[in-house]
């Protein structure tokens, strides 16, 4: 249907670019009949205009105004070819020239306001710029050279001279409006090319009429009017005529460097005239006199209205720097000003800043669920409810994404955490949003100024940043007060995080294997890989420490990797040097950012090709925060390489809050029982009720067990009657090098023969 349309529309362009065409060659061969060319010219504008506005392409009232237009343009060459008298003739004919033009300038001023409404008083005044030097030209080389001072004269010299002015008003106007390229151009030229030849055809008439060129003038005058309606038609008919009436406002107008250049020709040119044409005579010489003071009044007021616009823009982009457009809120940059200000005012009063630093805990979690539409709604609402408990004195900001800061100018000795109560306690109540309600909660960093410290405002926030991290390391939902042993921490952890992106290269990283025993058979039926970092000036670093560091910088993904194939080659090398049986297993942590990495299936799938290792004797261990987070992007990836034939264990078993929905969802074949269920099995009754539930659960849901962190026999003998019948633990061995594995298999195969463990695999198997 659109196809069909636009071919349509085509024919009827062609059709009217060779009816114009046509025409104009008809008013040169026939002259004797350029007023019926003329009509017929004004008939396919009509039928052009009821084209276009039958497609949406212009509205009713554009219509009307054409008409008065067209009524205006006709009447005017009808006045010129019936009224006898030459002189009244142009006069008649000039006047409803100058109507007509006049409504086509309101039509393209209304235009003008309806699309760029900011730039409008711009282009207006350079539009009177233009009129103005144009008709300095206009009089001084059309009027006064008629030499004539009567009062007929001097009022067809003035209108004569204003034709052509009123024209180039309308032609800027319509320069200025012309659309982008990559919309309307087509059309927008053919409109702007039927301005010009209408421009120039009054122009011939203002030069006959002033006695430049010969009466004849008039029938190119009326081809070129011929030639401009032909245009217009064209431009009316052609499909972009509709892009053109749907263009909106987008910023600064286009062609802002054309009118610049055109309004720069118009002062420069009437300078110039008026410098080498001479005044004929002392009413010349007023006119131009007022002319000229007319012109530097006009420029003068542009040029304080383009002072005052820039003032204005200006005000407006120093506005923009210092307000949150979400929010409302003052920026970053407006908080360190006013906090620079306080922190200079503190020297000399009894006043003490204190800052506080709000980050919204888990927004990604309503982003990913509701959509970062609801995610603005929640932080406009966090917004206003923050304003609502402040007191007046203080500053409200919003930092970046969920982080805002509160600035109160406080008074010393007043207790920064009345206020943080107050701060957290807008979040106790739920926020209403268009998919229904969401709780969110807060962690509080808080920065004071000590009477007896020069802090700068870029240190202050650092220490309201640090405190709000450490909040969120104690349990988020509540506020933390920065002192300087938070700074060592933090410095401690950036000198952590630095190091860890150099360790894998350095060969800092190394596993350490734990073997996993059968107790009922006495067999190490499998390891599993622990990592160790030892830094190159000597010092251990913990994996509880640098592991999860690891997690929220991203290197946890190459780490991983590296780990996944170091110990899938590590047992392949076991298995051929028959250090182990080749039925034993390699277990490997994997943590959720290694989850949610796309890549992740198929590097596991190049490392079992590398390695050579069955995928059957690999198990990944995931912990339950991963099927809590982000459980549907978790679900997916543990598909993907259980296809490969990898085994999925589910590690520390207990200590999160996953689900027996969740345990039957997730493709898991094995749960570890963590060490904190092991260690009270000896002594207390409710951690061996709870470890026979576990086991029972395990066994009805077809899973395998192993129970962790096994340091005492007595442990390994409750387990052994609970129907546990691997575990892994201190008893058996601690974690070990890979060079010291052979002897470690060893020697738990010989410690299979002492009488304890004989007695509980003994046991076992009854």
């Amino acid at each position: 249907m659109r196809r069909a349309s636009t071919s349509t529309s085509l024919w009827m362009l062609c059709v009217g670019v060779g009816v114009g065409v046509g025409l104009v060659a008809a008013t040169i061969v026939v002259p004797s009949t350029d007023y019926v060319w003329y009509a017929l010219a004004c008939l396919s504008v009509a039928g052009a205009i009821s084209v276009a506005m039958l497609r949406g392409a212009i509205s009713r009232r554009v219509v009307y105004l054409a008409a008065a237009i067209g009524a205006c343009s006709t009447s005017s060459v009808v006045a010129a070819a019936t009224i006898a008298d030459a002189q009244r003739s142009a006069i008649v004919a000039t006047l409803f020239g100058l109507c007509g033009t006049a409504g086509l300038i309101i039509g393209l001023h209304r235009v003008l306001l309806s699309r760029h409404v900011r730039a409008a008083e711009r282009v207006v005044g350079d539009s009177v710029l233009v009129g103005l030097g144009v008709w300095v030209v206009a009089w001084a080389t059309l009027a006064q050279p008629q030499g004539r001072i009567d009062t007929t004269t001097w009022l067809a010299s003035s209108l004569n001279s204003l034709s052509p002015a009123t024209g180039a008003v309308a032609l800027f106007l319509v320069v200025s409006l012309l659309p982008p390229p990559r919309a309307g151009r087509a059309s927008g030229l053919l409109v702007t090319g039927a301005a010009m030849f209408y421009l120039a055809a009054d122009l011939i008439i203002a030069l006959a009429n002033a006695r430049h060129v010969s009466h004849g003038a008039h029938d190119v005058a009326i081809s070129l009017y011929v030639l401009a309606y032909m245009l217009a038609t064209a431009g009316l008919l052609h499909p972009s005529i509709t892009s053109v009436a749907e263009m909106q406002s987008e910023g600064p107008m286009p062609g802002i460097f054309g009118r610049v250049g055109v309004a720069t020709l118009t002062l420069a040119l009437p300078i110039a005239v008026l410098a080498v044409v001479d005044a004929r005579s002392t009413s010349d010489k007023v006119i131009r006199c007022i002319s000229a003071v007319l012109l530097a009044g006009a420029v003068t007021i542009r040029t304080l209205h383009g002072a005052r616009a820039t003032r204005h823009v200006q005000a407006e982009l120093l506005l923009a720097t210092q307000t949150d457009a979400l929010t409302g809120l003052a920026t970053r940059a407006l908080l360190l000003e006013r906090l620079s200000q306080r922190l200079q005012d503190s020297w000399h009063g009894d006043l003490r800043p204190v800052l506080y630093f709000v980050d919204l805990d888990r927004f990604k979690n309503i982003n990913d669920s509701h959509g970062y539409g609801a995610g603005d709604e929640v932080l406009r609402s966090v917004a206003q409810r923050l304003l609502s408990v402040v007191p007046e004195r203080a500053m409200v900001a919003r930092l970046a994404g969920d982080e805002y800061a509160v600035l109160d100018p406080a008074r010393a000795g007043e207790s920064p955490i009345l206020l943080a109560d107050r701060i957290l306690a807008v979040f106790a109540e739920p926020i209403s949003l268009h998919h229904g309600d969401v709780f969110v909660t807060a962690s509080v960093g808080i920065a004071t100024v000590e009477s007896n410290t020069r802090t700068e405002a870029e240190g202050l926030l650092r220490q309201a940043c640090t405190a709000m991290y450490r909040a969120k390391d104690a349990g988020r939902n509540r506020a933390v007060r920065y002192v300087e042993s938070m700074h060592e921490r933090v410095a401690h952890r950036m000198s952590v995080e630095t190091a860890l992106y150099r360790a894998l290269d350095r060969r800092e990283l190394k596993l350490y294997h734990q073997p996993i025993l059968d107790i009922v058979t006495g067999d190490v039926v499998g390891f599993e890989a622990l990592m160790r970092w030892q830094r190159d000036d000597g010092t251990i670093v913990s994996p509880g420490e640098f592991i999860p560091i690891a997690e929220d910088n991203g290197t946890i993904i190459p780490i991983g990797s590296w780990a996944l194939l170091d110990a899938l080659s590590q047992l392949r090398r076991w298995i051929d040097d028959d250090v182990c049986s080749p039925a034993a297993t390699m277990s490997v942590n994997v943590s959720p950012r290694q989850l949610a990495d796309p890549r992740f299936p198929s590097i596991v799938s190049d490392v079992l090709n590398q390695s050579g290792v069955d995928p059957s004797s690999v198990w990944l261990e995931i912990t339950e925060g991963v099927m809590i987070s982000e459980p549907e992007l978790a679900l997916a990836t543990l598909e993907k390489v259980k296809s490969l034939g990898v085994l999925i264990a589910l590690d520390d078993f207990g200590t999160g809050y996953s689900s027996l929905s969740m345990l039957q969802r997730f493709p898991l074949q094995r749960i570890k029982i963590d060490r904190a269920f092991v260690q009270g099995l000896a002594e207390s009754e409710g951690d061996r009720s709870l470890v026979r539930t576990i086991i029972a659960m395990a066994a009805s849901l077809d899973l395998d067990v192993v129970a962790e962190g096994v340091e005492t026999a007595k442990q390994m003998q409750v387990l052994r009657d609970l129907g546990c019948h691997k575990a892994q633990g201190y008893l058996i061995s601690h974690p070990m090098p890979a060079d010291a594995m052979r002897s470690t298999v060893a020697a738990l195969e010989r410690l299979q023969q002492t009488p304890l463990l004989r007695s509980v695999a003994t046991l076992a198997r009854r």
